[in-house]
């Protein structure tokens, strides 16, 4: 892996950087959200974000792209990376049956993600809301919470504070906080 460096804010330079990644800096900004940010090779399963994590001094959130059988509702879970996710908890506390894996082109539509690099983020592209924001307890109740920029080669450290304050609003979502409970493999 090449040297990374937590940086404050932006890039200096934005060549070669995706309009996706600049239009996050560009709300962030907007919004007044600090945020600390590292470059890296692509991380896009959480054991590649493991050394991320040490660096950005926060642990990436498991983000989880999801949708009912019908596939008429979509969810986007923010979970502890270290939890083992079971979808029929998620299915009970949202009154929803059937939910699994949304297929990556309605990600790609909804949120202007590739898998791999799938965030909270990617709301602030949802413009019909067909996404709704799940979190989960431990992620709601934390100080911060790491992500990526709608692209798998960075990464940032975000309050989760201004994400609910400043950020959710500016993108007109609302968040759903469930309890999903610790369970062995």
């Amino acid at each position: 892996m090449t040297m990374m460096k937590l940086e404050q804010g932006r890039p200096a330079d934005l060549i070669g950087r995706l309009e996706k990644e600049v239009r996050v800096y560009d709300l962030l900004d907007e919004l007044g959200i600090e945020y600390q940010r590292i470059d890296h090779e692509e991380a896009n399963t959480m054991e590649a974000c493991a050394e991320v994590d040490k660096m950005l001094g926060v642990t990436i959130c498991k983000n989880l792209f999801m949708c009912n059988r019908q596939q008429s509702d979509f969810y986007l879970l923010m979970i502890e990376s270290s939890k083992i996710f079971k979808t029929k908890y998620l299915s009970a506390q949202l009154g929803t049956s059937r939910l699994s894996f949304a297929p990556p082109e309605f990600m790609e539509e909804f949120l202007d993600i590739n898998p791999g690099a799938v965030s909270v983020m990617g709301l602030m592209n949802d413009h019909g809301k067909h996404v709704q924001l799940v979190m989960d307890k431990e992620i709601y109740e934390s100080e911060e919470l790491g992500c990526h920029p709608c692209v798998s080669t960075s990464s940032l450290r975000l309050k989760v504070a201004d994400i609910l304050e400043k950020f959710l609003p500016a993108t007109g979502h609302d968040v759903r906080v469930v309890d999903l409970p610790i369970v062995e493999e």
